[in-house]
């Protein structure tokens, strides 16, 4: 037997034991001898070799497949409990026969290190460790997993340079595609250690690699302080469009980082062009204006270059265009004056106060003073920034200069010449014409001719604009009692030009079409009212209704301008112009005026004009107007015509006028045709409304119809329309009628008649119940507020349907007109008795009809023997009547 020997790096001595005859016959080797242990068995070719009995069979196992992996790991999970030499020396025997095993590798190298954590890092069995991976990578280092356990063990170690070395060892070693693996632990050991240089050139590299991961390399640099190449880093990536940041940041936030960074440290930050960068940023982001100009402020503050700051603020103020941006620089600066008067007042203070210190306080004080007045006009300036067109703006920058001529002066010259009236917000004649007053109150009045004159050469928009000047030169003039003169101006306004225009149309300018304005005509026409002579006057109205421009206020004062002078007829001529030109319902008020006027002028001398007036008038009126001509035409009639065309009028009026008019026509039309023909005229009235209305006006003229008969002492007549009302009366919902019905039978009637009445009664209430609709429609009404819905037929069921609330509620009426119909008893029909007794009846009867017929005593007789029941004879019905309804 043969055998050679070596040391491990654990100090364990290995034996190879190969035997001769196994070298003959090509069988694999044993492997590496055991310590002896209990219970060993020995060989005897070599005494000094130990096996545990339970090994023999996994010995004969990897001695028939020494290269099979499963049997090396079975024997090795069969070991586990064994000691941490014995294990290790499995490991050893096993890698020897299969040293490309990345699963033996790594469980042995993970073993090895349990094995020494927790030991002390200066323990020799560290070295060994380290050394048994240094072995391992030799075939291994492909693999990076073992790289990063093996860095992770070093930086365990607190071996700094050998990690940085083994990391670097590693990126040589892995192909690029493995790399991603090995930086980030690569990063975290260079950033746990006060290692700046080496750290950063580290990141340079690993940016090489990933340059998207600029930001966390930034990060790190803000960190230690190197605060010149973070912002260089910060530029690079802000000026390169292809960047995305990994932490979503819009190339905005970026911009703004850059922008507080180099500007919060203008001492650190060398090698960048600060106010390129930021003036660069303002033309890029002008959503952002006042962020970046307070951060260009605040790097000259921070700089000690005040002046620099203070015009760089002036210049935000004068450039801003929002109110946001101006309100953000606004409050910098107003804070900026604020810490320097504070810093010179310590400053002061603290090494005694002479002369020239007084005066720069008081210098500063001002200028804080005057930031703090310019406000107004500042912001006023941003939104005129925003739209320079917008009139209201400029008026409150005249405002604001109150009290300054020369400031007023220059802002509307600016403001007339600044806006466009195509483009303008609000009214832009105001300002020519807030201009020429300004001047008025001034005493300079030549000046506020020249400034309304040159308004009147302005291309406006809207004609409207143009007149609106005109008016107010001629009333400039008014004021100044140069009557001839405003005149003279609007009858310069209304000439015809030389070419004319229709008014809306906006291809012509203004001044061709505003002789058609009738804000101007209708000025000139009460100037020539109160100044001119008739014949002017009448020829501006006259002009008026030629070029069609009238309105029916324009008309009626022509006619009442010519009435007013005795020109009666031209007055109506007048008004014919005028309803030749309009339509209903724009004519509604020249025809009131008109027949007004005419039956005032003529009465009854011109009827038969009158009459075809009013027949012109109603014809083609809508309903809505039909009423008051009606009415004047009725009382024409009545003081100057005959009582029966009257009459005829108020029949056609109770037709023509709106539904919900009607009532209201026909209680006029009963007074008129009481007080002229009598009561007893009234009767087909009546008939009539209550045919036509709706049924709640017609069961009020039912009671005024039965009322009036009652009072001319025609009871059956009475009766007979209560009976005819009571069709259109539920007793549910109507019981004033019914108790008006009860009275009137207690007074006037006997108990046949109030049975009748109530037999009426219940037929009706059975005839509403068996009407679904009409009965659903009540129920709302009566059980409903005004803003109240069917669920509300049953309060806590609002998960009901409303059909079924409807339906439940039929039911309910359906069972309480059942409990109200008589009884049936004995086969005999029982009806109700009245609420009074028969004593109280005859009584009441006896008072209210005094020459009622007495009955017989013989019936008298019969009525005690059953007075509640009513012997009725029934009889079969033919079999005809059914027709096909017949049961089979």
């Amino acid at each position: 037997m043969r055998n050679s020997g070596r040391t491990d790096g654990g100090g364990i001595t290995v034996f190879r034991l190969v035997t001769t005859a196994r070298e003959g016959a090509g069988m694999p080797e044993i492997g590496d001898a055991v310590p002896a242990e209990a219970k060993l068995k020995t060989r005897p070719e070599r005494p000094d070799l130990f096996f545990e009995e339970e090994d023999l069979q996994y010995e004969e196992e990897i001695l028939r497949n020494p290269f099979s992996v499963k049997c090396w790991f079975r024997y090795i999970e069969f070991k586990q409990s064994a000691s941490q030499a014995v294990l290790n020396l499995l490991y050893e025997r096993a890698l020897k026969e299969l040293p490309g095993s990345y699963k033996l590798w790594y469980h042995y190298l993970k073993a090895r290190r349990a094995q020494v954590k927790r030991r002390c890092v200066t323990d020799p069995a560290y070295e060994d460790v380290n050394n048994c991976h240094e072995r391992a990578l030799v075939f291994m280092h492909k693999m990076p997993r073992l790289w990063l356990d093996y860095c992770q063990f070093l930086m365990e170690q607190g071996r700094i340079t050998r990690t940085r070395r083994t990391f670097d060892r590693a990126l040589r070693a892995l192909p690029i595609t493995q790399h991603s693996r090995i930086w980030p632990l690569y990063l975290r050991f260079v950033r746990s250690h006060p290692l700046p240089e080496t750290a950063v050139r580290v990141y340079r590299r690993f940016l090489k690699l990933s340059p998207e991961s600029a930001e966390e390399y930034i990060e790190y640099l803000r960190s230690i302080d190197r605060l010149d190449e973070a912002a260089q880093r910060l530029a690079t990536v802000v000026n390169d469009e292809r960047f995305v940041s990994k932490e979503g940041k819009s190339n905005y936030q970026l911009w703004h980082e850059l922008c507080d960074l180099i500007s919060q440290n203008p001492d650190k930050v060398q090698s960048l062009n600060v106010g390129a960068i930021i003036r660069g940023g303002l033309t890029r982001f002008t959503d952002q204006l006042g962020k970046l100009w307070c951060s260009l402020a605040d790097y000259y503050i921070r700089s000690g270059h005040f002046e620099k700051a203070r015009d760089v603020y002036e210049e935000a103020i004068q450039t801003v265009m929002t109110v946001r941006d101006f309100t953000q620089v606004f409050d910098s600066y107003a804070q900026f004056e604020e810490s320097m008067i504070a810093a010179k007042m310590e400053t002061t203070s603290e090494l005694g106060r002479e002369e020239e210190d007084d005066v720069d306080l008081e210098l500063r004080l001002a200028r804080f003073e005057q930031l703090i007045s310019r406000r107004p006009l500042l912001l006023n300036s941003v939104l005129l920034r925003q739209n320079p067109h917008h009139v209201h703006e400029w008026h409150k920058r005249v405002a604001l200069h109150q009290g300054r001529p020369r400031e007023v002066i220059n802002t509307y010259t600016e403001a007339v010449q600044t806006v466009d009236p195509f483009k303008a917000t609000g009214k832009p004649h105001t300002l020519w014409v807030a201009f020429a007053k300004f001047y008025e109150d001034n005493g300079q009045l030549d000046d506020a001719r020249t400034i309304l004159e040159k308004a009147t050469k302005v291309n406006f928009k809207q004609v409207e604009d143009l007149a609106s000047v005109w008016c107010e030169y001629g009333e400039m003039e008014l004021r100044h009692d140069n009557y001839d003169q405003a005149l003279r101006l609007l009858r310069k306004a209304t000439a015809l030009p030389a070419r004319r225009a229709e008014y809306f149309d906006g291809s012509e300018p203004v001044q061709n079409r505003v002789y058609k304005s009738l804000k101007v005509w209708s000025m000139l026409a009460d100037l020539e009212e109160s100044l001119g002579t008739f014949q002017s006057t009448k020829a501006v109205y006259e002009r008026i209704l030629d070029l069609r421009i009238a309105t029916p206020q324009i008309v009626i004062n022509y006619a009442m301008f010519l009435e007013e002078h005795s020109y009666f007829e031209e007055s109506f001529k007048a008004y014919e112009r005028g309803i030749s030109l309009f339509k209903w319902p724009n004519v509604s008020d020249i025809w009131s005026t008109y027949l007004t006027k005419f039956i005032a002028r003529y009465g009854g001398r011109k009827l038969e004009r009158a009459r075809d007036l009013f027949e012109q008038a109603l014809d083609g009126c809508p309903p809505k107007y039909a009423k008051t001509l009606y009415l004047l035409y009725a009382r024409l009639e009545e003081e100057w015509g005959l009582a029966r065309h009257a009459m005829a009028v108020y029949e056609r009026a109770t037709r023509a006028v709106e539904p919900s008019q009607q009532h209201e026509m026909f209680n006029i039309y009963i007074k008129r045709a009481a007080e002229i023909y009598g009561v007893t005229h009234t009767r087909s009235i009546y008939q009539k409304a209550i045919e036509v209305l709706s049924d709640e006006h017609a069961r009020e003229m039912c009671l005024r119809f039965a009322d009036m008969e009652c009072k001319l002492g025609e009871i059956d007549r009475a009766r007979a329309i209560y009976s005819f009302c009571s069709q259109i009366c539920d007793p549910r919902t109507t019981g004033t009628f019914w108790q008006t019905w009860k009275d009137f039978e207690i007074r006037h009637g006997n108990e046949d008649t109030i049975r009748e009445m109530l037999r009426i009664r219940r037929s009706v209430q059975a005839t509403y119940n068996t009407q679904v609709n009409f009965m659903a429609s009540q129920m709302l009404k009566v059980y409903s507020n005004a803003t109240g819905t069917v669920s509300d037929l049953a309060p806590g069921q609002s998960g009901m349907d409303d059909m079924k609330l409807l339906e439940h509620r039929a039911e309910q009426l359906a069972a309480e007109a059942e409990r109200d119909q008589p009884s049936r008893s004995q086969g005999k029909i029982l009806f109700v008795r009245s609420d009074a007794s028969r004593s109280e009846l005859a009584e009441l009867a006896q008072q209210a009809n005094p020459e009622e017929i007495e009955i017989g005593e013989e019936e008298e007789e019969e009525e005690d023997l059953q007075p509640n029941e009513v012997s009725l004879e029934q009889q079969s019905v033919p079999a005809t009547v059914f027709g096909s309804l017949k049961e089979d």
